[in-house]
């Protein structure tokens, strides 16, 4: 049997990295595809801000120095609304003033360029800690606790393993319990627009196959709208 790893708590995640140098995001892409579900790679920090919208990540990683927008005010402005995605920054700036300013972002790591590839694995094992900090554990009912670290569900005290696209879909639930949830958002995050295949039919067959694990009254059916987890 595989031994799990901290790492592989990426395997079904979404990375967002902003980089403006195409031969360093190159090397960088190859490592975070070996961990993450998903890594999109931005040049700059408008890309990085519209990416951020279409496709709702679960870690940043960015340079400091991108045209357009710098990568903390890029930063600055996710964190109004998202405070507890993990951030690593990695940059050739080490001076005090974007020590300072990274400090005040609450930035999981700072990297100074240029950097080991062990060096960015342990930074990656911090955003584990962190991801896993955030959702231990969550009781979706009476009968229905969900480990994020291991994703698990236990249903009437019996274990439930849940596919990446499972997880991935109630860990988004659980962000935005007790709100109603597009099947437009819900698209997003799990796929990011690709198109047609992945429809609101797929959606509706991902939710299904939730509901037959975890209970009928587990994630509610707003009618033409979407769902929602309330908790």
């Amino acid at each position: 049997m595989k031994q799990t790893t901290t790492l592989d708590l990426l395997s079904d995640k979404v990375v967002l990295y902003a980089e403006d140098e195409a031969g360093i995001r190159n090397v960088v892409v190859e490592i975070l595809e070996f961990y993450f579900h998903k890594v999109i790679a931005v040049k700059d920090g408008e890309e990085a801000l519209e990416q951020f919208a279409i496709t709702p990540p679960d870690v940043l990683i960015f340079d400091i120095c991108l045209p357009k927008t710098d990568g903390l005010a890029v930063i600055q402005n996710i964190r109004k609304n998202h405070k507890n995605i993990p951030v690593i920054i990695l940059s050739a700036h080490a001076g005090h003033e974007y020590l300072w300013r990274a400090v005040e972002l609450k930035i999981t790591k700072y990297l100074v360029k240029p950097f080991k590839k062990e060096d960015l694995e342990e930074a990656l094992k911090l955003c584990c800690e962190e991801l896993s900090s955030h959702q231990k554990s969550v009781t979706l009912s009476d009968t229905v606790v969900y480990h994020a670290s291991k994703k698990v569900a236990i249903v009437n005290q019996c274990e439930c393993k849940l596919s990446k696209s499972e997880s991935r879909l109630l860990e988004y639930m659980i962000d935005n319990k007790n709100k109603v949830i597009s099947f437009e958002s819900i698209e997003a995050y799990l796929w990011g627009y690709d198109g047609d295949e992945h429809s609101k039919e797929a959606i509706k067959a991902l939710v299904k196959e939730l509901r037959k694990k975890l209970g009928k009254e587990v994630i509610k059916n707003i009618y033409g709208l979407g769902y929602s987890l309330e908790l």
